[in-house]
Parts: structure tokens; C-alpha cells; sequence
């Protein structure tokens, strides 16, 4: 190992040689330091990322949910309505044929 790395010339970390880090290691040890802290902001936007689009994903579901839960309410709520007008309906129908049937009655008596 050492031999393959004195290609790159003196490092003083890996041989006892070298009074000093030549500017070849110093280049390959920034390559090294850049490559590792490039990685981990990498992983870290990566974790960022998929975190705010789980959470994307739940709360457009709970949106989707409450939608369909407000359509179910509002077919209802149109339905009762129906109701109460077919109900109002046939109270005024009832009004009316009694005050017919009242009139009668007053007209038969004078």
C-alpha cells in the first residue's frame, strides 16, 4: 500500500520519510475530506427531502379523506332537505283542504 501511494507523492501520515505533506497528498486528502462532507449534506437533504414528502403524502390523503367525508355530508344534507320540502309540501296541501273543508262548513251554515 504505501508503495502505491508514494506514486502520489510524500505523505506524511502514511510514511516517515516525509517532513512535510507534498502538495499531491494535500490535493488527495481535500478530495478525500470534500467527497465525505459532500456525502453526508447529501444524505441530509436526501433524509429532508423524503421526510417533507411523507409528510406531503399523508396530509394530501387527510384532505382527500375529508373531501369525500364533505361531499357525504353535503348528499346528505341535500337529501334532507328534499325531504323537509316534500314535508312543507304536504303540510300546505293539508292547510289548504282543511281551510276548504272550514269554508264549506261556514258557507253551509249561513
Amino acid at each position: 500500500m504505501p508503495t502505491i501511494l508514494s506514486i502520489w507523492g510524500c505523505m506524511t501520515e502514511l510514511s516517515r520519510d516525509c517532513q512535510d505533506m507534498s502538495n499531491a497528498a494535500s490535493t488527495y486528502l481535500g478530495i478525500v475530506a470534500g467527497a465525505a462532507i459532500g456525502a453526508v449534506i447529501s444524505w441530509w437533504i436526501y433524509n429532508r427531502q423524503k421526510k417533507t414528502s411523507d409528510m406531503q403524502d399523508n396530509i394530501l390523503s387527510r384532505i382527500q379523506e375529508l373531501d369525500q367525508n364533505h361531499d357525504i355530508l353535503l348528499q346528505r344534507i341535500k337529501n334532507f332537505e328534499e325531504q323537509n320540502n316534500k314535508t312543507l309540501k304536504a303540510i300546505l296541501e293539508l292547510s289548504n283542504k282543511m281551510d276548504s273543508v272550514i269554508e264549506r262548513r261556514n258557507t253551509e251554515r249561513s
